[in-house]
C-alpha cells in the first residue's frame, strides 16, 4: 500500500493556510477531478478521494491540530481512516458541492438513497492487547443490501415509479382560506417515488438482516474509552444509499501486577533491609520479559526508580513511556539468634555514631548545629 502524501501538498497550500485558502483549493481539485468528468478514469477517482480526505481533516481544528503535531499514524489512533466512497464524500460535503456545483454532488440528482446507521461494537481486549495492538475478527449482525432487487426495494423486472399523488415532490398541498398547507404525502412517506411491486426477498425495504465478518486492526497504545471508525462498515443506506460506519469501543482489561498511567506503566518491587542498605542488581518484570535494576546503596522505602521506554506505545507517535518502579523495603520477620545478634551490634554502632555526631553539634554552638 502506497504511503499517503502530506495533506498539504495534496491541497497546493501552505501550513498557516486559512478556511477560505483551504475550501479555494478543494474547489479547484474537486472540479478538476469529479467522477462525472472523468468517467472511468480510476487515477481521477483517487485524486478525487485524496483532496476530500485532505479537505476533511484541515477544516476540522481538531484534526489538524492531530495531524499537524503527530501525522497520519495520529490520525488513524484517533479513529479517522479516510472516506469509503464517492457517496460518503457527497453526504459528508452536501453543502460544499451545492456551492461549488450549485446542488450536492454535481450532476448528481438526489433519490430515495440515504446513507446507512452507524453501528456500536464494544470490544473486550486484554491489558497486554490494548498496550501493542492487535487484530481482531469479529461477528456483526447489519442491515445489507438486498442482491435481489440491488437495493431498490422493487421485485426483479420492475422499477420504482413516480409517486402520482404527489407528482414526485414528496409533498401534498391543501388550501386553508388564503394559504395552502404542504405535508408530506402519505402515500409515498414523502420519497416522492413508490414501489408498486415489492421485492418479495427484502418485501420493498431494499435490505436484509445478515451477518458479517469484519476484520480490526487494534492500534498499539489504546485504553479504556478509546474509539475506532471503520468506515463504511455500518449498515447499509436505503435503496441503494451508502453504508454507514462501524464504531468500536475499547474496554481494556487490568493487570495483575502492572498498573497503567496513560503511557507509563507502575509496579511495586520488595526488596530486603540488607538489598536497601547494601545495594543490588535485581531482575524485575517488564511488558517484554525481564529487566535488570540496580538497586544504589542507602535505598529508602518508597523511592522511585524509572526504566525508559519500558511503558505503553503512544496512540499517536508510537513513541513508549517509560517503567515507574516503586521498591518496596520489607522489614525482617523471624530473625535467628545470630541474625538478631547482628542487628543490635548494627545498632549499637548507629547510636555511637549518632550520639558522637550530637555531641560534636553541641559543642560547635547553634551557628555551627544551623549548618
Amino acid at each position: 500500500m502506497a504511503a499517503k502524501r502530506d495533506y498539504y501538498e495534496v491541497l497546493g497550500v501552505d501550513r498557516s493556510a486559512g478556511d477560505a485558502d483551504l475550501k479555494k483549493a478543494y474547489r479547484k481539485l474537486a472540479l478538476n477531478f469529479h467522477p462525472d468528468r472523468n468517467p472511468g478514469d480510476r487515477e481521477a477517482e483517487e485524486k478525487f478521494k485524496e483532496a476530500a480526505e485532505a479537505y476533511e481533516v484541515l477544516r476540522d481544528a481538531k484534526k489538524r491540530q492531530i495531524y499537524d503535531q503527530y501525522g497520519h499514524q495520529g490520525l488513524e489512533g484517533s479513529g479517522f481512516s479516510g472516506f469509503g466512497g464517492f457517496e460518503d464524500i457527497f453526504s459528508s460535503f452536501g453543502d460544499i458541492f451545492e456551492d461549488f456545483f450549485g446542488f450536492g454532488g454535481g450532476q448528481r440528482s438526489r433519490s430515495r438513497a440515504n446513507k446507512g446507521a452507524d453501528l456500536r461494537y464494544d470490544m473486550q481486549l486484554t491489558f497486554m492487547e490494548a498496550a501493542f495492538g492487535t487484530e481482531k475478527e469479529i461477528d456483526v449482525e447489519k442491515a445489507e443490501m438486498c442482491s435481489a432487487c440491488e437495493g431498490t426495494g422493487a421485485a426483479p423486472g420492475t422499477g420504482v415509479e413516480t409517486c402520482a399523488h404527489c407528482g414526485g415532490s414528496g409533498q401534498v398541498g391543501r388550501s386553508q382560506g388564503f394559504f395552502t398547507v404542504r405535508t408530506t404525502c402519505g402515500h409515498c412517506r414523502g420519497q416522492g417515488q413508490v414501489i408498486s411491486t415489492p421485492c418479495k426477498t427484502c418485501r420493498g425495504h431494499g435490505k436484509v438482516l445478515a451477518r458479517k465478518k469484519v476484520s480490526v486492526r487494534i492500534p498499539a497504545g489504546v485504553d479504556n474509552g478509546s474509539r475506532l471508525r471503520l468506515t463504511g462498515e455500518g449498515e447499509a443506506g436505503a435503496y441503494g444509499g451508502p453504508h454507514g460506519d462501524l464504531y468500536v469501543f475499547i474496554h481494556a482489561e487490568g493487570h495483575d501486577f502492572f498498573k497503567r498511567d496513560d503511557t507509563s506503566v507502575l509496579c511495586q518491587i520488595p526488596i530486603s533491609f540488607v538489598q536497601a542498605t547494601l545495594g543490588d542488581t535485581i531482575t524485575i518484570p517488564t511488558l517484554n520479559g525481564e529487566s535488570e535494576l540496580v538497586i544504589p546503596k542507602g535505598t529508602q522505602p518508597n523511592d522511585i526508580f524509572r526504566l525508559r521506554g519500558e511503558g505503553i506505545p503512544s496512540l499517536r507517535n508510537g513513541h513508549r513511556g517509560d517503567q515507574i518502579v516503586q521498591v518496596n523495603v520489607k522489614t525482617p520477620t523471624n530473625l535467628s539468634k545470630k541474625q538478631a545478634s547482628l542487628l543490635k551490634e548494627f545498632a549499637s554502632l548507629e547510636e555511637r555514631k549518632f550520639t558522637s555526631k550530637l555531641k560534636t553539634i553541641l559543642k560547635s554552638g547553634p551557628s555551627r548545629a544551623a549548618n
